[in-house]
């Protein structure tokens, strides 16, 4: 027979444990809806600096304290299905021309550098200019990619966030390089 002592010290374990766990998933819920979110690379479209199936680490908080930069590699939800997320780099930001012309990308009439792509898109896409809530992005596999190019701009709310890490597979584990195009258009 359990002394009460023996029976209160063993509620207060189980109490202690169910707290924890309780934080425990409190914890992880606010992190995942505020701070970070995983998501996993699907198809080719942008090889060379991303691989099917590659894990990420996609920062959300970011956002929230300023815009999207173009060079950033952004999730967001794809804007002809919601329920799917895309990852594609940023071209274009708010206000600006944006035109593709035989596959090389001008941002208000001047060309732009991308030592990232894989080759040049085989496309061309009218001059546009970007409303004041809208981007154009597109993948560093230019002619196996989903995106602007095909089905438009992309409005600044479906962006969930800049991918900032990887972790999967162990050979690729490190920082996303993001391209800096400071003093650029």
């Amino acid at each position: 027979m359990q002394s009460p002592e023996q029976s209160d010290s063993g509620k207060s374990a189980l109490r202690e444990f169910v707290e924890t766990l309780l934080l425990t998933l409190v914890i992880y819920v606010l992190v995942r809806s505020f701070l970070f979110e995983n998501y996993r690379v699907v198809g080719r479209s942008m090889d060379p600096t991303l691989e099917n199936n590659q894990y990420l680490a996609v920062g959300k908080l970011g956002y929230w304290l300023h815009d999207p930069e173009r060079g950033d590699i952004v999730v967001f939800h794809d804007p002809r299905d919601d329920g799917r997320k895309l990852i594609k780099r940023v071209i274009g930001l708010p206000g600006e021309v944006v035109e593709v012309r035989n596959g090389q990308v001008l941002i208000n009439g001047r060309p732009l550098d991308e030592p990232y792509v894989l080759a040049a898109g085989s496309y061309s896409y009218p001059p546009t200019k970007l409303a004041e809530d809208e981007y154009f992005v597109l993948g560093d596999n230019r002619n196996n990619s989903s995106d602007s190019h095909s089905w438009g701009t992309l409005p600044r709310k479906a962006f969930i966030g800049k991918a900032w890490f990887s972790y999967w597979p162990p050979r690729l584990w490190g920082l996303i390089p993001h391209q800096n195009y400071e003093g650029v258009p």
